[in-house]
């Protein structure tokens, strides 16, 4: 192949990895932000769940202190009712959180690829920038194992909870009435512990669109 074939085949290559690249940008920034929007969904739906399971303890104590059966029935009918929505929500929600960690194992194994391209083609600089941004996708992988862990842990928890509760509903005996009324204090704990978690995602989701933007500014750098 003669030096005149050699440029145009590397200008040739450089042009069709550049417009790759392009197309990943665009692909990642677009996942990026529908993962802000439906992380700012979760955190709508989730401060309304804990005011719900507030509302359910308020009418608890007053039930029990009143001895008033026919609201005490309405309480327990309730807290079944938001137990089925809270575990229906947290399926939903690991769902989500596994689709987050396997395009994560798919940016990593691009990231690599382009180290191993630029290191193939002999540039420094280029290898560099990509190395970090392999660093970012592990880190931000690292988190998202994270949230399916929390997600997955706080699921168990809902479901003993559930477990314990269903037996306990319709008993009137005190020691009952206190354990029913420590479970739903419980609810309300991991309740507040989800909305935590996700001002930590928004967090997270802000600094992954921070980052698309510096590799957009990187990789058209890089050509010229």
């Amino acid at each position: 192949m003669n030096k005149i074939s050699s440029a145009l085949f590397a200008s040739l290559f450089i042009a069709g990895a550049a417009h790759a690249q392009d197309w990943r940008n665009r692909q990642e920034r677009a996942q990026d932000h529908k993962e802000l929007r439906q992380d700012k969904r979760a955190i709508r739906d989730d401060r309304q769940d804990l005011a719900d399971l507030q509302a359910v303890l308020t009418r608890f104590d007053n039930a029990w202190a009143q001895r008033n059966e026919q609201e005490m029935f309405a309480v327990e009918a309730r807290l079944r009712e938001l137990l089925r929505e809270e575990l229906a929500e947290g399926r939903a929600e690991m769902s989500r959180d596994r689709a987050e960690v396997r395009r994560d194992n798919r940016e990593v194994r691009g990231d690599r690829r382009e180290v191993r391209r630029d290191e193939m083609w002999g540039r420094p600089v280029v290898t560099a920038d990509d190395r970090h941004d392999l660093r970012d996708d592990r880190r931000d992988r690292r988190d998202d194992v994270r949230d399916v862990r929390a997600e997955a842990a706080s699921q168990r928890t809902r479901s003993a909870i559930a477990w314990e509760l269903s037996p306990l509903m319709g008993s009137r005996r005190p020691a009952d009435l206190q354990r029913m009324r420590s479970l739903i204090v419980e609810l309300i704990g991991l309740a507040q512990q989800e909305l935590r978690q996700d001002h930590q995602e928004i967090r997270e989701d802000r600094h992954e669109l921070r980052e698309d933007r510096h590799e957009t500014h990187e990789d058209r750098r890089r050509r010229f």
